[in-house]
């Protein structure tokens, strides 16, 4: 019997339902998430809709949605659920990183270390 492997990312319900709508109003068909250098606290994570993933990228499925990682970003993102957050002064996808270890104070970049993987 073949096990199932967890999935590398997940998306709440909320977040599921948003992206599929800035899917369908932009024509896109995939979640391209990753993440770059940069902010106080040394990453930022990066999502953008794409007609088709890279050669390389991690691809998985939740809630219908096609999500793609970069695979550079895979193993810092490994365990990460998204989700997507309405409160009075903001509306914004969040991301909730079990390898996430410190983030600023404005919460825009995130000090972020590779997932362990069990021996």
């Amino acid at each position: 019997m073949v096990r199932e492997r967890p999935k590398a990312v997940s998306l709440t319900d909320a977040a599921a339902e948003r992206v599929k709508h800035l899917l369908a109003r932009d024509g896109k068909s995939y979640l391209r998430i990753g993440v770059k250098n940069g902010g106080c606290a040394g990453m930022e994570y990066v999502m953008d809709y794409v007609a088709n993933p890279e050669p390389h990228d991690e691809r998985v499925d939740d809630k219908g949605v096609e999500i793609v990682i970069e695979s550079r970003a895979l193993l810092f993102l490994l365990g990460s659920e998204i989700d997507y957050e309405i409160t009075p002064l903001h509306s914004k996808f969040v991301f909730r990183n079990p390898n996430e270890t410190d983030a600023c104070g404005c919460g825009e970049s995130v000090t972020l270390v590779e997932a362990r993987l069990p021996d």
